[in-house]
């Protein structure tokens, strides 16, 4: 098996596997998205990666903008 990096900031991992564990229980998109995934046959820890991920991704997009999180935003086509 595969294993974390040394270099890896371990708690910065642990927190945000934390948030997707809360993420996937709680009711919402992050939540539907995971039962689907695993209905559809995929490995749990697979899709528990990708919700963490998408937790990434929005945390990053939020410090790039300087704005609070939307839940409804939809970027502007140029």
């Amino acid at each position: 098996k595969t294993r974390v990096s040394q270099h890896a900031r371990l708690r910065l991992k642990s927190l945000f596997h934390l948030g997707a564990m809360s993420a996937i229980r709680m009711k919402g998109e992050l939540q539907v998205y995971y039962q689907r995934k695993v209905t559809e046959g995929k490995n749990k820890m697979l899709v528990l990666n990708a919700v963490r991920n998408k937790l990434i991704h929005r945390v990053c997009s939020v410090v790039h903008r300087g704005q609070t999180y939307d839940k409804n935003y939809t970027p502007a086509l140029a």
